[in-house]
C-alpha cells in the first residue's frame, strides 16, 4: 500500500509543504516517485514520519533528529524506543490529569489541596532516583497506588505518616538508644509502614532486598538534606538510621 503526499499529509495531520521540505533535506524521502514526479509513501516511509513526529513532539529539532534517526540500524530496536518513549508521555500526561483532578476536586469539597500532589507528573522529583535504585516496577506500582486514593486517603496516609515522624523525634529528644525498646518498636513499625507501599520489596516479601533497601533508606536519610530535616536535624535522621540498621540486623 502506498500513499500519495496529500493523503499521507492529510492522515499525519501536517502540510504537503512540510512533507516536501522532509525529503529536501534528506530527512524523509519518498519510497518512490512516479513518472508524473508524484511522491509515493510506502511502510516503511511512513513508519520513518511517525519517529520523526514523535521526536518533534519531545522537542527535538529537524537537525538532531536527523542524528538520531541516521544513529538508528535496527528498525525493531528504534520501534521499541518510539513506544517507550510514547509510554513516557501517556504516565507522565496520566499523572498531570491526576494532578488537576486532585485540585478540583479539593476545590469541590473545600479542603486544602496538597500542593506536592498539584505538581505531581508536572516535576517528578523522586522518579529518577527510586527507578535507579528498586526498579520502573516498583515506581509504577507505588505511584498507581497513590494515585488510587482518594483525596481523603491521601490525606490519612499522611497523617499517619506524620505521626510516624513526630514518634522517631520524639524518641530522639528522649535520649533513647537506638537498640532500646521503644526505638526497636518504631524500627518495626517503620518497616511495617514501608510494606503497604506495593512495588517496594518489603511489600513483595523478598527478605534480601527488604533488608537492602531499608539500610539504604537509612542512609539516606541522614545523605539528603531534605530527609535530614524531616527527622529534625542530622541527630534525629541518625538516630532513625541506626535503628533501622539494628533492626534489619537482629530482627529482619
Amino acid at each position: 500500500m502506498e500513499w500519495m503526499i496529500q493523503e499521507l499529509a492529510a492522515r499525519a495531520g501536517i502540510t504537503g509543504r512540510a512533507l516536501r521540505h522532509y525529503d529536501r533535506i534528506g530527512l524523509l524521502p519518498p519510497s518512490r516517485v512516479g513518472a508524473n514526479g508524484y511522491r509515493y509513501y510506502g511502510p516503511a516511509a511512513v513508519a520513518r514520519l511517525q519517529r520523526i513526529l514523535l521526536l518533534r513532539q519531545l522537542g527535538m529539532g529537524l537537525p538532531a533528529i536527523a542524528e538520531v534517526l541516521a544513529e538508528e540500524v535496527d528498525e525493531q530496536e528504534a520501534l521499541r524506543a518510539h513506544i517507550a518513549a510514547l509510554e513516557r508521555a501517556r504516565d507522565r500526561i496520566e499523572q498531570q490529569i491526576r494532578a488537576v483532578r486532585h485540585t478540583f476536586d479539593a476545590a469541590a469539597t473545600g479542603i486544602e489541596p496538597c500542593m506536592d500532589i498539584m505538581l505531581e507528573g508536572f516535576n517528578d522529583r523522586y522518579r529518577d532516583e527510586v527507578i535507579a535504585r528498586w526498579g520502573e516496577r516498583a515506581f509504577r506500582a507505588s505511584n498507581d497506588w497513590w494515585h488510587a486514593k482518594s483525596l481523603e486517603q491521601q490525606r490519612a496516609w499522611k497523617r499517619a505518616t506524620d505521626d510516624l515522624v513526630a514518634a522517631w523525634i520524639a524518641a530522639c529528644e528522649a535520649g533513647v538508644s537506638p537498640t532500646s525498646e521503644r526505638a526497636q518498636a518504631l524500627a518495626a513499625r517503620h518497616v511495617q509502614w514501608l510494606s503497604e507501599i506495593p512495588g517496594t520489596p518489603t511489600a513483595d516479601g523478598d527478605r534480601d532486598r527488604s533488608i537492602q533497601m531499608v539500610n539504604c533508606l537509612g542512609q539516606m536519610y541522614v545523605e539528603d538534606p531534605g530527609f535530614a530535616t524531616t527527622y529534625d536535624g542530622a541527630e534525629g535522621a541518625a538516630f532513625v538510621r541506626d535503628s533501622l540498621h539494628e533492626y534489619t540486623r537482629t530482627q529482619m
